[in-house]
Formats: structure tokens, sequence, C-alpha cells
């Protein structure tokens, strides 16, 4: 089981930019979090070209993905790292739901994509801090429509993710561990 994730994390890595990867320059180079973004809303486009809706027999629990900016801001990296670990897992566990459930090639097609990704950026998180992870998430919503858990991860990646490589690209890339970095838009 390491074994597969650290064959995950490699592939990510060297996704993210072949011989250059670290998490460091993932951090710092805001250019890679919006390619990450461009993707999920790619996936969700070309799952929503589909030929039919795909309703789920079972309900899925989805991550709450939204971010309350006065909150966010008082919560430690570490705590913020947490939520976000959380948030994937559910995810994870929610497009894994759907896989099972899912007939149609389209829509298969595009939630094997998602969970790579998503599954890539768990083992990132998971591996990058020293400190032991121990799950205990709490679900925000359970749903039948599949595009929803394309929409969440967007939602993820263009807030939470990116507002915490922001944060931790303060003390990261000011150490020379990375490059300079501009601000998130829109942040």
């Amino acid at each position: 089981m390491e074994l597969n994730r650290l064959l995950l994390l490699t592939s990510f890595l060297l996704h993210v930019k072949e011989g250059r990867a670290s998490p460091a320059r993932l951090v710092c180079d805001p250019r890679l979090i919006h390619k990450y973004i461009g993707e999920a809303k790619d996936m969700e486009k070309k799952a929503n070209q589909c030929q039919a809706p795909s309703v789920l027999s079972c309900p899925v629990a989805l991550p709450p993905v939204d971010v309350k900016m006065t909150q966010w801001k008082t919560k430690s990296n570490q705590s913020k790292r947490r939520e976000i670990l959380c948030d994937l897992v559910l995810l994870v566990d929610a497009v894994r739901g759907a896989r099972s459930q899912e007939s149609q090639e389209c829509w298969a097609g595009q939630l094997n994509r998602l969970y790579r990704h998503a599954e890539a950026f768990l083992v990132l998180l998971k591996t990058w801090e020293e400190e032991p992870w121990e799950p205990g998430c709490s679900a925000g919503s359970k749903e039948l429509d599949t595009a929803v858990i394309f929409l969440a991860y967007q939602r993820l990646l263009q807030g939470k993710l990116r507002f915490f490589f922001h944060d931790l690209a303060k003390d990261l890339c000011d150490q020379g561990q990375g490059g300079g970095r501009d601000p998130p838009s829109g942040a």
C-alpha cells in the first residue's frame, strides 16, 4: 500500500514538471495550482458533455468546500492542512463510490481522471508533513448527482487549496525554496 502511494506521489510530482518537481515548487509557482484548477474545470466540462446526466443510485458524501475567509485567516497552517486532508478524503471516497455505481463510459472516464488528481493531492498533503494525520472528517452534503462531485473538486482547488498554498508560500518561498510568488487572484 505504501509503495502505491509513493508511486502515485512520484507520478503526480513528475506530472507537475518533469525534473524540477517539489512540493515547494508547487506552492511557490502559482501557475501550477492554476493549471490544476484549469484541469478541474476541463474535467467538469467534459463530464457535463456526456450523453445523459448521471444520477447515482446511492448518495455519496461530499466535503464542505466553501471558504469563510474570516475563519480561514485565523487558522494555523496545520489546521488548514488537516481540513483540506479531510475534504480530500471525503472527495476521494465520493469519487470511488460514484465510480462503483457508474455504468456510462463517458462519466466513468472522467471520474477515473478526477480520482487520480484528487488522490495525488491527498497523498502529497499526507506525506508533506511529518506530523501524523488521523481522519475525523464530517461530510457537508450527500449527493446523487455525479456532476456535483466535479464542482466540489473544482471549488476545493479554487478555494481552500489555493489559499493554503498562498499561505505556505509566505514561509517557503521567502526562504529561497522556490522563488517568488504572486498572491492568488481574487484573494
